[in-house]
């Protein structure tokens, strides 16, 4: 082994193509001689498999060291050997697990997916299944609007599946028909509906030659009567003219809130001016209700006089336009 002055010691070695780390060498003071000083453990990691020799020699002995690399991965393990001594520290590298919380999370997502796409299907299903195409028709609440008619207009929704039909497409068919208000649907599974009706209330007739019109509280026709009998309501003189007059829709205003039974008992209804309303029975007496003010208040006045029993000499003229104080003549 090559020797250098004063006893310096060259340690040889190879790794691979490098050269190995020759540890300082201090002096000893006073002795004229050299002393080793143990070199730190080195950074340096060989490539994962490889094995490095190295050999420091002096006149006492040779060191001899081996490094093993270090592997990694899930649930591997790694053996780290140092050169301070040849321990060996062995370590193992775990991969933790998902935290339960996150894993619940996840699964919970997946159900909501699934539920919502099992759901969707379902109600493709129910709202276009040809199980629920509409094959009946049944109409109820109507008495000036026929039957039969009701149920030709609404011919063509015969087919379509229930769950599409709203009241908003029925009532778009009876459009044209002047009796109806209003509509409400109300379907019957697997192939029915059912049509409530709710119809415009006539409050007086008009005389159009031989025949008789039924009117709503705003002028507009939505019946006929073969006869005045038929009718049942009090006639507004003036014929069919008398909707365009001034005072119309005050005798209206006042007719509309009269209960069933005193509407019954009036034949005719008139008015010379907006304050002079004028009523009359089919017994022959009359009611001067004056103006279309406070009508709540003299119809139930009016019930309650028609309802006393009757006096002697009877009663001709019912006047309940002042309803705090009526009169009869």
């Amino acid at each position: 082994m090559p020797t250098t002055p004063a006893g310096r010691l060259r340690g040889t070695g190879t790794v691979g193509s490098r050269k190995p780390r020759r540890p300082p060498v201090d002096a000893v003071p006073g002795s004229g001689s050299w002393r080793r000083t143990p070199s730190a453990p080195s950074t340096h990691s060989a490539p994962s498999g490889s094995t490095v020799h190295g050999s420091a020699g002096t006149g006492a002995g040779t060191k001899t060291g081996t490094r093993t690399g270090v592997k990694t991965g899930a649930n591997a393990d790694a053996a780290v050997d140092t050169q301070s001594g040849g321990d060996v520290v062995s370590a193992t590298v775990l991969a933790f697990p998902e935290p339960p919380a996150r894993r619940r999370k996840r699964r919970l997502i997946g159900w909501g997916l699934t539920a919502v796409v099992v759901l969707g299907a379902f109600f493709a299903l129910l709202f276009f299944s040809p199980a629920l195409a509409l094959k009946t028709v049944t109409v109820q609440g109507n008495s000036l609007l026929p039957t039969e008619e009701a149920q030709r207009a609404l011919q063509p929704l015969m087919g379509e599946p229930l769950t599409t039909i709203s009241d908003a497409d029925v009532a778009a068919l009876l459009a044209d028909r002047p009796e109806v208000a209003g509509v409400e649907v109300i379907a019957q599974p697997p192939s029915e509906i059912v049509v409530s009706i709710t119809e415009r209330v006539p409050v007086a007739v008009l005389q159009s030659g031989e025949s008789f019109l039924l009117i709503d509280a705003e002028g507009r026709t939505i019946g006929t009567a073969v006869n005045r009998a038929q009718a049942r309501l009090p006639l507004i003189d003036g014929g069919t003219e008398a909707v365009n007059s001034r005072v119309f829709s005050t005798v209206t205003s006042v007719l509309s809130v009269l209960p069933p039974k005193v509407l019954e008992q009036l034949d005719h209804a008139s008015a010379g001016s907006v304050d002079s309303v004028e009523l009359k029975l089919v017994n022959g007496q009359s009611v001067f209700w004056g103006s279309a003010e406070s009508n709540v208040a003299k119809a139930r006045v009016l019930e309650a006089m028609l309802g006393m029993p009757a006096k002697e000499p009877a009663v001709k003229v019912f006047d309940v336009s002042t309803p705090n104080a009526p009169v009869t003549r």
